[in-house]
């Protein structure tokens, strides 16, 4: 009769066990120097050998003549553990032997010396399934057992054992076996058993396994049925597959938007026999490789599956960012789940590739921090990367920069060059030549004063693009910010410490000191930021103070009676 290759080909020494020489290793040394422990605990995801290990340690603890730790598999103790005929080693099923009454029937048996071996081996697989009171039933026993008695306990769910089992076993945990050794091992049973398998074919049902090598031999197992060779493409076909051509393919229509060639490519492969669920695993996978690209470009790329093309990989990535591959990943694994509970599979895959294709289609936070990334990006490619800073103030009106000023006021016309006013909340200081120590600077005559602030307006027009945008209207507004040039310095005036927090920061200063360098003429430009209003400028004191009141007075009249022809304005 025949027989299934995991079973055929289970391993039956610690030297054949594939992916875990941390606990064969340390095993075969317990046994060959004779230091074994009364209770083990292996853990670990289904297919990497828990069981496997248990059944040659029962044989290896009671083999007449062991080799290295390793059972000999030919005395009659191997030989009678191995075809059942010793009863002395049982294998138990948690999962329907949960009961209190059946862990006390066996604890009451275990008393009683073995009959044909030395040791009594308990062998009980998915431990976890036992109820609280078969648990409690369990612990004397294994605390303090017999001589003669041994427990083996495998799990795939460890926090589901108490911790009172746990303190009382050695425990073991299997890795996940690499997909290189699988392919390896897969090989080697492929040639011993006459299978035509591929080298590609060997890493495609590697990377299928997801580390579990019962897993890996169950589908070689059932794609060498047909007696053809055994290849990519042949495994795709017989496991209803999309493949990663057709995978990349479909990812790519998705990066680009393309909802309606997503929706035909899905029909196409539905078409051919393709399980949806199996298409949606294959994106899910084939997004988590390019968010580990983009995100670890270094250290993720052990974490890879592969089994994709470089240029492929390459041209995702570019195309798709990390917030929208998170967004993918999201509706990915939460469809994923709901397959198994749909009425109608096709309609929900379709719904998941809609909602990929469209980020706006979702409304979940995931999909809404795709969309702001998405209009950063726009925004980013549509404005210039660095804007030249103007040399001196342009003489003609320009464009009235973003303010939070009253319409009234930007629709004024400019005033007369004389007498040259400040802000509205600054006092108007004369012009004041620099001092003679003062090298000249190459520029026109309001910019050789050594305190200055008409040059602000078109300083800030300068640094768009070069500081953050939630900067610049704070840099527009008057009444928050001004910038006065004095002795080669450049002091911006702000009236809360909010707004100073807001500029005072390394990346913002280093632009504005670059900047005013390139403005000035001068080698290294300082800038700082203080809370306050801007000094008068000390020339102002020797001058007459009644014609610059006076124009002040008389600006501040001609705004009063502005405002006043409006109804909806308070003036107070």
């Amino acid at each position: 009769m025949y027989q299934a290759l995991y079973r055929k080909w289970r391993p039956r020494t610690f030297d054949d066990v594939v992916g875990q020489s941390h606990i064969t290793d340390t095993l075969k040394q317990q046994v060959a120097g004779d230091r074994l422990s009364h209770a083990y605990l292996f853990t670990g995801t289904r297919g990497t050998g828990k069981t496997t290990c248990a059944k040659i340690l029962s044989r290896a603890v009671n083999c007449q003549a062991p080799v290295d730790g390793n059972p000999c598999n030919r005395c009659p103790a191997c030989l009678g553990i191995e075809n059942g005929s010793i009863l002395d080693v049982l294998e138990l099923d948690a999962a329907s032997n949960n009961g209190v009454d059946q862990v006390r029937a066996l604890r009451d048996e275990a008393v009683y010396t073995p009959a044909a071996v030395r040791k009594r081996v308990y062998i009980v697989d998915e431990v976890h399934m036992l109820s609280t009171p078969a648990f409690n039933a369990l612990l004397k026993i294994l605390e303090e057992p017999p001589a003669h008695l041994m427990f083996i306990l495998a799990t795939t769910e460890l926090h589901k054992v108490p911790a009172t089992i746990k303190s009382r076993c050695q425990q073991f945990s299997f890795k996940r076996i690499l997909p290189r050794q699988i392919a390896q091992r897969l090989g080697y049973v492929a040639q011993q058993e006459g299978i035509d398998l591929t080298r590609e074919g060997a890493a495609l049902l590697a990377r299928l396994a997801d580390g579990g090598l019962r897993d890996a031999l169950s589908l070689l197992d059932q794609c060498a049925g047909s007696g053809q060779r055994v290849d990519e493409q042949d495994i795709l076909d017989t496991l209803g597959l999309a493949g990663n051509l057709e995978t990349a393919r479909l990812m790519g229509l998705i990066a680009g938007h393309d909802t309606a060639g997503a929706l035909d490519a899905l029909a196409r492969l539905y078409g051919n026999g393709k399980d949806v669920g199996s298409v949606l695993e294959e994106l899910s996978s084939l997004a988590r490789d390019l968010l580990l690209r983009k995100t670890a470009p270094q250290g993720g790329a052990a974490l890879l599956t592969g089994g994709y093309d470089e240029a492929a990989m390459r041209s995702l990535g570019e195309q798709l960012t990390a917030p929208r591959l998170l967004q993918m990943l999201k509706v990915l694994q939460n469809a994923l789940p709901d397959l198994a509970r749909s009425a109608n599979r096709r309609t929900d895959a379709e719904l998941c590739l809609i909602r990929l294709s469209d980020e706006r289609l979702d409304d979940s936070f995931a999909g809404l921090a795709a969309r702001v990334a998405r209009l950063e990006e726009q925004l980013t490619n549509s404005v210039p990367v660095s804007t030249p800073v103007p040399s001196a103030p342009a003489p003609a009106p320009q464009a009235a920069p973003v303010s939070d000023a009253p319409p009234w006021e930007e629709e004024r016309p400019p005033l007369p060059p004389e007498p040259e006013e400040e802000p509205s909340w600054t006092e108007p200081q004369p012009e004041r030549t620099a001092p003679p120590s003062a090298p000249a600077a190459p520029r026109s005559a309001p910019m050789e004063t050594a305190e200055n602030s008409a040059f602000w307006p078109s300083f800030v027009a300068g640094l768009r693009g070069k500081v953050p945008p939630s900067v610049l209207p704070y840099l527009n507004n008057s009444a928050k910010v001004a910038g006065v040039w004095k002795n080669g310095a450049l002091t911006l005036w702000v009236d809360t410490e909010f707004t100073r927090a807001m500029l005072n920061k390394p990346a913002i200063l280093q632009v504005l000191s670059q900047a005013a360098s390139a403005c000035f003429g001068v080698p290294e430009a300082r800038a700082s930021v203080v809370v306050g209003q801007p000094p008068a400028s000390q020339s102002t004191a020797q001058e007459p103070a009644a014609q610059p009141q006076a124009g002040a007075k008389d600006a501040l009249d001609d705004l009063l009676a502005f405002g006043a022809q409006f109804d909806n304005i308070k003036i107070q």
